[in-house]
């Protein structure tokens, strides 16, 4: 079914509405027609009424077509409005249309198909235009509520960047006052460490049993606080961008064997294995030796720790591209995979209750992660719940701080390993390794501890 369309036709002239009334008629339009003859009572009509079209004279007795157009803007009437014409004012017709007409059509050229032509353009070049002013209008009103948006989002962001700010800020302050803490009581514990010491010594005078494993165990838990104080006071350091390294040049075999040697006490009381494998053809790194045996002694302490039978070990190797390899493995309760993301967090241990089984502060492998990065390498992890892991480091031979003294790192390294052993021993001695403990793990061999003391 056709739609009914209604137009309004504004003529002053009779003969002019009648042909334009027949015109329509031979198009056989649905249509309502509604017809005045001056612009007042055309607005009248406009402002009462919707129309799909106007047919607008352009010569009007109280006004022109140009002053019709720009009044029912004024009002906000929106309408299509074709302007009729007499025959030369074409070019007025085409100013009108710069003024918002739709379309003109000279009067002596009205038919039916020109009318009805004329008519369907009209509407939807009319319709089209509303569609996308409706368009427009809810873009701008969307564009509208962005901006409210963005205005609250920019809103928040400073808000949170306020909180970060003071967020940092009392991270720094917790991280002076962990540092603050932790020296201050290093020294106390220094004392009751030395002091123990001291009181075992046979010079000191003889104790009873009772009395030495008293001291004893005081001695042990005292090197226990002071190592988790140290690990305090190097996460400290490490968040606050204070930790320097101080590299030097060192045998890092050496390093290795003495490191796992003082180890061996504590493996020997959980009756473990310990296994050392050295594959370096040059042993000779430029390193922090110091910072070094800090990695190795956290690892193998955890290695120990998680570790009820069986037994531990530390590989090393060479790599490409002038980088060596430290492995640290174990054959204890493993990580679950869920959890290998978490270990190098501050502070999280996998058990967080107040009964756990493993203690500590949880500082130790994000100290670790720190330092290897510092260094230039990286860190990482295979593990499997129940059968241990295997903590792989990958360091540069040599390393390059922005502290560091002189760029002839690598010509010193390549002299010192021309040199014979004895040089390379005395080069060690920089990391305070004893020689005479190289006998414990002789190079590429295995240590285990001797069959009675695994018997017991």
């Amino acid at each position: 079914m056709e739609e009914k369309l209604k137009v309004l036709v504004v003529d002053d002239d009779e003969v002019e509405r009648m042909a334009v009334r027949r015109a329509f008629q031979a198009a056989n339009f649905t249509i309502e027609l509604v017809e005045v003859t001056n612009c007042r009572s055309a607005i009248a009509v406009l402002c009462n009424n919707t129309f799909d079209c106007v047919f607008l004279d352009y010569c009007l007795p109280d006004q022109d077509g140009l002053g019709f157009l720009h009044e029912i803007r004024s009002l906000s009437i929106k309408v299509p409005v074709v302007i009729l014409t007499d025959r030369g004012d074409e070019q007025i017709a085409v100013e009108l249309m710069k003024a918002g007409a739709t379309d003109y059509i000279s009067k002596s050229r009205i038919s039916s198909e020109i009318l009805a032509q004329i008519l369907r353009n009209a509407i939807r070049v009319y319709r089209a235009e509303m569609q996308i002013a409706c368009i427009n209008q809810q873009l701008r009103e969307r564009n509208e509520l962005l901006s409210q948006k963005n205005q609250e989002l920019e809103a928040q962001r400073k808000q949170i960047e306020l909180q970060n700010q003071k967020l940092m800020e009392v991270s720094q302050l917790k991280s002076q006052f962990l540092a603050t803490i932790s020296h201050e009581l290093r020294t106390p514990m220094n004392a009751i460490i030395g002091f123990s010491q001291l009181l075992l010594r046979p010079q000191c005078g003889s104790l009873t049993t009772q009395q030495k494993n008293m001291v004893e165990r005081i001695l042990n838990n005292g090197k226990r606080l002071l190592m988790l104080l140290n690990e305090v006071l190097d996460f400290s350091r490490l968040e606050a961008g204070k930790l320097n390294l101080n590299p030097e040049i060192f045998d890092l075999s050496q390093i290795v064997r003495v490191t796992t040697a003082e180890m061996l006490s504590v493996a020997e009381a959980k009756k473990l294995s310990v296994q050392i494998q050295i594959d370096l053809q040059n042993a000779v790194v430029f390193n922090d030796p110091f910072r070094v045996r800090q990695i190795l002694t956290n690892l193998l302490s955890n290695a120990i720790k998680f570790t009820e039978s069986g037994s531990i070990g530390v590989n090393v190797k060479e790599l490409p591209n002038n980088y060596i390899e430290i492995a640290v493995w174990d054959t204890g309760i493993g990580i679950a995979a869920s959890d290998v993301k978490y270990i190098f967090e501050a502070f999280r241990q996998l058990d967080q209750s107040i009964t756990r089984k493993y203690a500590g502060t949880g500082l130790g492998l994000p100290v670790v992660d720190a330092l290897v990065q510092m260094m230039g390498g990286k860190i990482t992890v295979e593990s499997q719940l129940g059968s241990g892991s295997v903590f792989r480091i990958e360091l540069p031979r040599q390393i390059s701080p922005s502290h560091q003294q002189g760029s002839d790192g690598m010509s010193k390294i390549a002299a010192l390993s021309s040199k014979k052993t004895s040089t390379l021993r005395e080069a060690a001695k920089s990391a305070s390794a004893p020689t005479n403990q190289q006998s414990y793990f002789p190079q590429g061999e295995v240590y285990r501890l001797p069959k009675e003391r695994e018997q017991r």
